[in-house]
């Protein structure tokens, strides 16, 4: 079995969010738009925004620790820009999200899937990692930092609602037989952030076990994209 994979625990980032910030718009400007990979990445640059604006208006906005924060916010989006990059070198990147990176150019795929499939896999996966990477770098308890991790739990929430109002097709395919509101029904962002909150405090209660760790971080990353997987299947126009 595989050792757990850390990305970049070393330091708390300098810069602060631009960094990521820079490197979603690239791959904005280089994606067509209706890419897979395009449609999730326009909707978590938003949210990457948000908590951004959030972190620079501190305690009023929630964020009473702005390193935490900061630190939190990058490297959970470190492990989505490495999957992409990996993705691109032609190298095998976590089962997560390889579902979205198979399909992302399937002509039967709506936006809305592309969107939700990939809001799942850093959710359900890569989030738990991200506090674990945070506590290393900060050298603190996960419970250090649930306020940060709440809060931007919350800004997910509001732009999921968001996404569904601006990616979900008109009315007349919002009736009970379609595909696609069957799909919608199957996933909740919610359940799927207290998932990632009791896995991330698994991972951290099985850091002085790596075999452990990293057999259950495994386990957790291919059950994570299986959901992703049924979340892109193909539908009829």
């Amino acid at each position: 079995m595989a050792q757990l994979e850390r990305i970049a625990v070393t330091h708390v980032p300098a810069q602060g969010v631009a960094p990521v910030l820079a490197r979603m718009r690239a791959l904005a400007a280089e994606l067509p738009p209706r890419d897979g990979v395009a449609v999730f990445n326009r909707v978590y640059l938003s949210v990457t925004e948000a908590v951004d604006r959030a972190i620079g208006s501190g305690a009023a906005a929630g964020f009473g620790d702005r390193r935490a924060a900061i630190t939190l916010d990058v490297r959970f989006a470190e492990r989505y820009l490495t999957a992409v990059d990996a993705a691109a070198r032609g190298v095998r990147g976590p089962a997560c999200w390889r579902p979205l990176l198979q399909f992302r150019r399937h002509p039967g795929v709506r936006p809305l899937q592309f969107a939700l499939a990939g809001i799942n896999a850093h959710i359900g996966h890569d989030l738990a990692l991200a506090v674990v990477d945070s506590c290393r770098t900060l050298d603190c308890e996960p419970g250090a930092l649930e306020d940060e991790f709440d809060r931007v739990g919350d800004l997910l929430v509001a732009l999921e609602e968001h996404i569904r109002e601006e990616l979900m097709p008109g009315p007349d395919l919002l009736q009970v037989a379609d595909p696609l509101t069957h799909l919608l029904g199957s996933w909740s962002l919610e359940r799927a952030r207290d998932g990632a909150w009791a896995a991330a405090r698994t991972l951290w209660a099985l850091r002085e076990l790596p075999g452990m760790a990293a057999e259950f971080a495994h386990r957790l990353d291919t059950s994570v994209g299986l959901v992703g997987r049924i979340l892109l299947t193909p539908l009829p126009d």
